[in-house]
């Protein structure tokens, strides 16, 4: 791909701009010699105004989403996208969230350019686990677990009742409900079922990748094995 092309597809401007800048001599190789549009070399020694190049198509992200933030691009408050550098919304493809974590939601989420992954990991048919960690209005009665667990909770509004879920109590107020699948709403909506409100909730795991440290608002770019971690215990 001609490294015009390339900067272009990465979000670094038009085919036009990009030209410009090549012609301004900001793009360079790792040693600072100035590169030409033709010239032919590794994505890891183009430089643009000195830094290194985004990384390139194939792109996956796991985030720590702070609650308060919407995975809409349309939403006129705080979205995900203003915590990645502005230029990646010009990304194409377009680097796009696997799903989405509800504004109240913080936790992990993922994202990636790459539409057959995305598509791999939401199908039901991976059956991926996501662990969420939430803390409740109310006292647990107790009979949570085994109602979670029956496979027959109906959620209001639906046909079908919910896979078997896992919960397990951390407190007279907090619990961590492992689930398969990815109904609208559907952790909050399964405590409102079983007659409590969840305050706060946060999604720590998908699959076996696990959000670990990552501070607040920031991510990462994952390495291959992380993105294996996410299908290895479906």
């Amino acid at each position: 791909m001609k490294l015009v092309k390339l900067l272009a597809n990465l979000g670094y401007g038009s085919r036009k701009e990009v030209t410009w800048m090549f012609r301004e001599g900001r793009i360079t190789d790792a040693a600072g010699e100035v590169l030409y549009a033709d010239d032919k070399i590794e994505h890891g020694d183009v430089r643009v105004d000195g830094e290194p190049l985004d990384p390139p198509q194939g792109l996956v992200l796991m985030m720590h989403k702070p609650a308060g933030h919407t995975c809409s691009t349309k939403d006129s408050g705080r979205i995900v996208y203003d915590l990645l550098p502005p230029r990646w919304r010009s990304r194409s493809p377009a680097l796009s969230t696997v799903g989405r974590l509800d504004r109240d939601t913080s936790g992990l989420l993922l994202w990636t350019d790459d539409g057959a992954l995305l598509h791999r990991i939401i199908s039901p048919r991976s059956n991926i686990v996501k662990v969420y960690e939430a803390t409740l209005a109310q006292d647990l009665r107790g009979d949570e677990g085994a109602l979670f667990a029956s496979g027959t909770l109906m959620l209001d509004g639906e046909t079908t009742p919910l896979a078997p879920a896992q919960l397990e109590v951390l407190g007279p107020r907090r619990a961590r409900l492992a689930i398969g699948e990815g109904r609208y709403h559907q952790v909050r909506r399964m405590f409102v079922a079983a007659g409590n409100h969840v305050e706060t909730l946060r999604r720590d795991t998908v699959g076996g990748l696990v959000l670990g440290n990552l501070p607040v608002g920031e991510w990462r770019a994952l390495g291959a094995d992380e993105v294996a971690a996410i299908f290895a215990m479906a």
